[in-house]
């Protein structure tokens, strides 16, 4: 992982479903847990959810957050 993909990151949004147009990082917690158990979506939204389960399971939300306001939109 580097740089660029956790600033990506910082700025995908959910393209459809129930918080279409929310932050990935925004995304509610048991929202994420429950594509965890149902199984995430192929390709790079995919992998882009499970980095945000990821991240909210060990409470790093705030680290996205920082890097949103550090850098601007790509």
């Amino acid at each position: 992982m580097n740089n660029k993909e956790l600033i990506e990151l910082a700025y995908t949004k959910m393209p459809f479903g129930k918080y279409e147009g929310y932050f990935l990082v925004d995304l509610p917690e048991h929202y994420v847990v429950w594509y965890k158990n149902k199984g995430f979506p192929q390709g790079n939204l995919g992998k882009q959810l499970q980095l945000v389960y990821e991240i909210k399971l060990n409470g790093l939300e705030d680290l996205i957050r920082q890097i949103k306001k550090k850098y601007p939109k790509p």
